[in-house]
C-alpha cells in the first residue's frame, strides 16, 4: 500500500509541475483511460495466435503504465484506497462467480 501511495504522489508531482491538473477532471481521466486501453488493444489487433508472441513487450508495458497512471489519478480524485476497492470487488466477484459454476468457462454470472 505504501508503494502505491508513494507512486501516486510521484505521478501527482509530475502532473502538478506541468500544471495539468486543470485537464484532469473525472470525465477526461476516464476518457484518457479508455483511449490508453484502446492503444493497448491496438497492439494485438489483427494478430493471429502465432503473431501474438511478436507484440513488443516494451510497448505492452508502456500502455499498461499509461492505464495504471490514469487509474491512480482517478482513484486519487475520489480519494479511493486502491487496495481496498480491489479487495471489495474481488470479494463481490467471488460471490458472483463461485468456483463450482465458473471454473473452466467464460460465461457471465447471470448465464449459469
Amino acid at each position: 500500500m505504501e508503494e502505491i501511495q508513494k507512486l501516486t504522489k510521484e505521478i501527482i508531482a509530475f502532473r502538478d509541475a506541468r500544471n495539468w491538473e486543470q485537464f484532469h477532471n473525472p470525465k477526461d481521466l476516464a476518457m484518457a483511460l479508455s483511449i490508453e486501453s484502446a492503444e493497448l488493444m491496438e497492439l494485438f489487433l489483427w494478430k493471429s495466435k502465432e503473431e501474438l508472441n511478436d507484440v513488443p513487450v516494451d510497448k505492452i508495458s508502456e500502455e499498461l503504465a499509461d492505464i495504471f497512471i490514469y487509474c491512480l489519478l482517478l482513484a486519487d480524485r475520489y480519494d479511493f484506497d486502491i487496495v481496498d476497492i480491489m479487495k471489495k470487488k474481488l470479494s463481490k466477484n467471488e460471490k458472483k462467480y463461485p468456483v463450482d459454476k465458473a471454473r473452466g468457462n467464460a460465461r457471465k454470472y447471470n448465464e449459469y
